[in-house]
């Protein structure tokens, strides 16, 4: 994925110097979200993307074009990111998010911000024929799964291994139709067996238990237990000396205390820009 291009005026009516050193600090953090993306690094860059929608907040004025164009922008990372993790119905959300800020904008200038209405649309489109791709993936999948327990049980130690790999894969797609607690009961099975077979933690179960945390911190409540995961499975990333485990444990230990605020405090930052861009639409329509 690639950040779409954006360029803001910082000297804009109605920015003062606080707003613009603002807008100018999210920035920062937004293009070294960039960085950690060209690297495919996506939680560093959503940890980055939330840091900068943080800043945001203290914007003096929701309804400044500068200001929304900025926070469309984020969106769209945020989005992109979700997309890229396979998280899509939480890419999805941001999307319609998204729409709700644009339709303002594009009346107000449609040459300016037409071009973002048009990428939203083809994300949009992408997001839905992947989750479909997903579905349809799954009931297949589920198939496959339900043989190799049949094997399991009758004996065939060989097939383990068979079954760990499609109880995983199994996971990622119901985590990708937006089906977390089914997720979590898969992931937790497949490490069950896991650690069965192998006697010991491997590096298999390390990197699942990841997948798992990371599938949990979708749903604010579970945060806490997947941080308390998280802490666990460190010291056995570490000993099997798994660089990038361990860099993956971290980077999803900061999102979670980025996101450790109270939700209603995001809930009222979003009602307020959502619910600025339709008054000043309903202040556009022609009498």
């Amino acid at each position: 994925m690639t950040q779409i291009e954006l360029i803001l005026n910082l000297e804009a009516p109605g920015i003062n110097d606080t707003d613009a050193q603002i807008l100018s600090e999210a920035l920062d953090a937004r293009n070294q979200a960039g960085e950690f993306i060209r690297q495919d690094k996506y939680l560093e860059a959503m940890e980055r993307t939330v840091a900068a929608l943080k800043i945001m907040r203290d914007f003096s004025d929701y309804q400044n074009p500068e200001f929304r164009l900025l926070f469309v922008a984020l969106l769209f990372d945020l989005a992109e990111i979700h997309y890229a993790l396979k998280n899509y119905k939480q890419s999805e959300k941001e999307v319609e998010l998204l729409f709700k800020v644009l339709d303002n904008l594009v009346k107000i200038d449609e040459e300016r911000f037409g071009q973002y209405h048009i990428l939203a649309m083809e994300l949009s489109t992408r997001i839905l024929r992947s989750r479909k791709k997903a579905l349809d993936l799954l009931v297949k999948q589920q198939i496959t799964t339900g043989s190799l327990y049949e094997k399991v049980n009758a004996g065939i130690a060989a097939a383990t291994d068979k079954l760990v790999d499609s109880l995983c894969t199994t996971a990622q797609l119901l985590a990708a139709t937006g089906d977390i607690r089914g997720a979590l009961k898969f992931y937790a099975e497949a490490i069950k067996y896991s650690k069965k077979r192998a006697g010991r933690v491997t590096r298999k179960e390390v990197k699942m238990t990841v997948e798992m945390a990371e599938v949990m911190i979708r749903l604010r409540t579970m945060q806490p237990r997947a941080k308390r995961l998280l802490n666990a499975i460190l010291p056995h990333a570490v000993a099997l000396e798994t660089v990038q485990l361990e860099q993956d444990i971290i980077s999803l230990i900061e999102v979670i205390d980025a996101n450790e605020e109270p939700e209603t405090k995001w809930r009222l930052f979003l009602h307020k820009v959502i619910a600025g861009a339709k008054s000043k639409l309903k202040s556009k329509k022609p009498e």
